[in-house]
């Protein structure tokens, strides 16, 4: 069988202390918050507002994760639930983009190693492989002659 895609639901789980079903709950969104309490050992404060801004998510080595524009963090996402709040700059709730259908996304990369399975979205900014915007039609002016 071969691995799947990491997501949020799959990517932070309880700690071995706990059930594995102690934090199922909780929205994906929201489990970095409580993996992040768990390992740093402190009490952190979920946003409550949310903000304008909008990350597209993409997936870097076997995980579909999203970026922080503000300090440059990341953290894992789910399609399941398409937000993401920085734990590190504490940046409010904002949408993650996913395309429109993320399994087929996951099926076209089960072909290669996790490690080398890598993915963005053609429409995000930040694509280094982003396609060029098509110029401008020439004009009768532009044409040689």
């Amino acid at each position: 069988m071969p691995i799947a895609v990491q997501r949020a639901e799959t990517f932070y789980l309880p700690p071995p202390r706990e059930p594995d079903d102690a934090w199922a709950g909780v929205p994906a969104a929201e489990l970095v918050w409580r993996w992040m309490e768990y390992r740093t050992g402190r009490r952190l404060v979920l946003p409550t507002e949310n903000v304008d801004d909008v990350y597209f998510a993409r997936i870097n080595q076997n995980r579909w994760i999203a970026d922080c524009s503000s300090c440059g963090s990341a953290a894992v996402v789910s399609p399941a639930d398409p937000r993401y709040a920085c734990t590190e700059c504490q940046w409010g709730w904002c949408l993650v983009v996913f395309p429109a259908d993320p399994a087929a996304v996951e099926a076209s990369l089960m072909g290669l190693k996790p490690g080398l399975r890598n993915w963005w979205n053609d429409d995000d900014p930040t694509n280094p492989n982003r396609p060029p915007d098509p110029g401008p039609e020439p004009g009768p002016e532009d044409e040689p002659a």
